[in-house]
């Protein structure tokens, strides 16, 4: 699922030079600057770390980690701080063990290495001047017991890389091995090496529009530009709050791919929807921005607080209701059903690498049973002559292709209708042969890419 941005520096235009960078412009010795960031920003690199690891021990461990007293104590501009480098040290992660490999003969402890990620994502991907990464490093490893036998250790490595270029590295190496091998075999050689490409960046943010808003409009207030569908699309940063348009409710945010299946489903004003695992609520919105009658549903009544937040703020509304959907009491059959299932979000990388460390081998087979019970439980809610959308933000076939599949063996009454990728605003190349969407993030590279998903729509018969 697709989350909003906070506050960070845009490092997508800034971070292509990694594996092709060598030595970068620094100031004589004694002509250096006095690092003053670097007295005041130890807490910020601190933080960085510490969400760093989190994200490295798990699913979701991030954003749990932001409420961590070292992060949660920081001022705003350094939080945003610390999780913009934590972000850098994910995506690049690859590449910058590969470059401490080469400087490392034994392997130091964690902290040692955190410490050195954390100053390379400054360095090589954020482009902070050298100086004061190295010597905020050298403080951080100062001040810890378990550290600070190392500090030379961590001055060395630094400012050899400083002096000596950091060498070439491989996109690839950003992806956990099982993944990369699996995507091989599933996509071909080309396009795992977009994958990989598109794993390096930061993705823009992207905007949907309510019905009558004119993009040109919010296009040019939010210093962006329009997509195929009427997405806008903006490298700006900083707090939505405070962005033009966000106290009217004319947007919300939501990738441009993930914007795609609700179009799909073609909703009408009058009409019953229901919206199955409905958290965060993007696609709720574009169902009732239609004038669609909608029930939202999810298990979690957290994630669903943004829904609501976002309902008021767009003066638009729906029914919402905390249950899991398999279990789900309630009589009604409906127009139209939409189950987004949850899934290991593998086609997410861009907005939340920490997906491709946290993500096992086991955990496809895990949630492509529950997939598969979502989608029976979604069949029985649509009306006879209505029609069924399912979708993951996955790149695994075993929850996208091989679902939809073995449903409608399950489901002689339903069908596939052949989805039309530029009336949807999808790119071309993600028709499938059966009619369905296959959206990879290296597609549309050219705009800056976007979410993967697999979509298909399910007719029943009258």
């Amino acid at each position: 699922m697709s989350r909003e941005p906070t506050q960070g520096r845009n490092s997508a235009a800034r971070g292509r030079r990694m594996a092709d960078r060598s030595r970068g412009p620094r100031p004589p010795k004694d002509e250096q600057p006095r690092d003053e960031a670097a007295d005041i920003g130890v807490e910020a690199r601190l933080a960085a770390g510490v969400l760093l690891n989190a994200a490295l021990e798990g699913r979701g461990g991030l954003d749990a980690a932001l409420s961590f007293r070292e992060v949660s104590a920081l001022p705003g501009p350094d939080r945003a701080f610390a999780r913009a480098v934590a972000m850098a040290a994910l995506r690049r992660l690859g590449e910058i063990d590969q470059i401490l490999d080469r400087r490392l003969q034994k392997g130091p402890p964690l902290a040692v290495r955190t410490i050195l990620r954390v100053a390379l994502a400054q360095t090589l991907v954020l482009e902070t001047p050298a100086f004061a990464a190295v010597s905020t490093a050298v403080k951080l490893a100062e001040r810890d017991p378990k550290t600070r036998p190392y500090k030379n250790l961590v001055n060395a490595v630094l400012r050899g890389i400083e002096r000596e270029g950091p060498g070439l590295t491989t996109a690839e190496s950003n992806l956990p091995d099982w993944l990369a091998a699996r995507w091989r075999a599933t996509w071909g050689e080309p396009a795992l090496a977009g994958l990989a490409l598109a794993a390096r960046e930061e993705p823009a943010t992207d905007l949907s529009l309510k019905p009558g808003t004119d993009p040109a409009a919010v296009a040019e207030a939010v210093d962006g530009g329009i997509l195929p569908g009427g997405t806008v699309r903006t490298g700006r940063r900083g707090d939505l709050a405070g962005w033009p348009g966000f106290e009217d409710g004319t947007w919300w945010v939501q990738d441009a791919a993930a914007a795609v299946p609700a179009r799909l489903l073609a909703p009408k004003a009058g009409e019953s929807i229901v919206d199955f695992c409905a958290a965060p609520g993007g696609k709720t919105l574009q169902l009732a921005a239609a004038g669609a009658s909608v029930v939202a549903l999810d298990r979690s009544d957290k994630r669903l607080d943004r829904l609501r937040a976002n309902l008021a703020r767009t003066r638009l509304s729906a029914e919402v209701v905390v249950t899991p959907a398999e279990e789900w009491e309630d009589p009604r059959t409906f127009d139209a059903v939409l189950l987004d299932a949850p899934c290991t979000a593998t086609g997410t990388f861009r907005r939340n690498p920490e997906v491709l460390r946290a993500t096992r081998p086991a955990d496809v087979a895990k949630l492509a049973d529950v997939q598969h019970r979502l989608l029976d439980a979604a069949a029985v809610r649509v009306k006879p002559g209505g029609r069924l959308v399912y979708c993951v933000c996955s790149l695994e076939r075993e929850e996208g292709e091989t679902q939809v599949i073995a449903f409608l063996r399950r489901n002689p009454a339903f069908r596939t209708v052949a989805a039309a990728p530029t009336d949807l605003g999808a790119p071309e190349e993600a028709l499938t042969p059966e009619g369905w969407l296959r959206i990879l993030p290296s597609m549309w590279a050219e705009k800056g890419g976007l979410d993967g998903f697999f979509i298909a729509r399910l007719d029943r018969a009258p």
